[in-house]
């Protein structure tokens, strides 16, 4: 087994991995070839991911001219705790208001656990102003440097 492979993580841990992390950095393309990278909150649909932003946000404007994104969920803070998962996709924008209710639901439940009354009426004024950004996954690499068994 090669050592690169040796590290990677399985299906079902990559799966676990990002229906556990909080945020994830959304990396878009500008008008200028530069990477436009910001935190996200999320939730994943099977292997795609699902966020959401202002139609007239920065993020939303990059992935109509170029639908061509990264996303990078990481932890660990010394070497041999690194994990990661860097999914290099395709992303479109969807706007139906219910969709984009459901997604920020889920998020909020994602982050913050109980749904306090009155929840649904604003998160849906919310979601007239935003879209769903729905990103499929063309290639995913993953890491996690503790099953280097202390070999680095």
């Amino acid at each position: 087994m090669s050592r690169r492979s040796s590290i990677q993580l399985t299906p079902d841990e990559r799966r676990e991995f990002l229906a556990a992390a909080k945020t994830i950095i959304l990396s878009t393309i500008d008008s200028n070839g530069y990477p436009h990278s910001v935190a996200m909150w999320y939730v994943m649909d099977g292997e795609e991911c699902l966020m959401t932003t202002y139609a007239k946000s920065q993020k939303a404007v990059n992935i109509r001219r170029n639908p061509k994104v990264a996303l990078l969920v990481e932890s660990g803070v010394t070497y041999d705790t690194l994990r990661g998962v860097l999914i290099r996709g395709t992303a479109r924008l969807e706007s139906e208001i219910d969709l984009c209710l459901a997604v920020l639901t889920q998020v909020h439940a994602k982050m913050h656990g109980s749904q306090p009354a009155g929840l649904e009426d604003a998160l849906r004024q919310q979601a007239r102003k935003r879209v769903v950004i729905r990103v499929t996954p063309v290639r995913v690499s993953s890491w996690d440097h503790g099953k280097l068994g202390g070999v680095y």
